[in-house]
């Protein structure tokens, strides 16, 4: 059974991010510069859009480059940077293609623990450490993927009852209490460099 995913707060794009391991990687590159649900609902734009109801990682990998960004830039363009991040999609994909034989799920199946998960999704094109983090928070809340000691590896972002990113969007209530943290924090950084 798929989890009850609503991080794009569109239907359509929600079910497909519960079912597709390569969408849920994809949203998360996505989720920059963008509002949260802009980026969610990318891979189901971009699925529509290649003309079907999932993401294959071979074929985006394989796609014509030039193509690809044209994908993501008609209207309306899947992120702010559609260019730069059809690059970035694209060099996940091949990654996947190249080290875990396009299937995104083994990238978390078989991890002995949460320090290796996060080891595993650092290495990822376009993963740094804090996005690695929340999606390792996201995998542990919402997928159920839990191999042991995952809360302490996803950091304050794996904390029960927190609403700090994505891993915490149950719903229009979670996704506002995550955009008002996310506020305190940009002012707190404010405040902070102007002392």
């Amino acid at each position: 059974m798929s989890p009850d995913i609503h991080l794009a707060q569109r239907p359509e794009a929600d079910e497909l991010l519960g079912r597709s391991p390569l969408a849920a990687l994809v949203g998360m590159l996505l989720d920059q510069q963008v509002p949260m649900e802009w980026a969610f609902s990318g891979p189901y734009t971009i699925a529509q859009r290649m003309g079907g109801d999932d993401l294959d990682a071979g074929r985006i990998a394989a796609y014509d480059p030039e193509a690809f960004a044209e994908v993501l830039k008609e209207k309306p363009a899947v992120h702010r940077y559609p260019g730069n991040m059809a690059k970035r999609v694209q060099a996940l994909c091949r990654y996947l293609v190249d080290e875990y034989d396009g299937d995104a799920a083994a990238v978390w199946h078989g991890a002995a623990n949460g320090a290796e998960l996060l080891a595993r999704l650092q290495a990822l094109p376009g993963f740094g450490e804090q996005k690695a983090r929340i999606f390792l928070a996201l995998l542990g809340k919402q997928y159920g993927v839990r191999p042991a000691g995952w809360r302490q590896a996803a950091g304050p972002y794996g904390e029960q009852g927190s609403y700090r990113s994505a891993a915490d969007i149950t719903g229009p209530e979670s996704l506002a209490k995550v955009r008002a943290h996310k506020q305190e924090m940009k002012q707190a950084t404010k405040t902070a460099k102007s002392r």
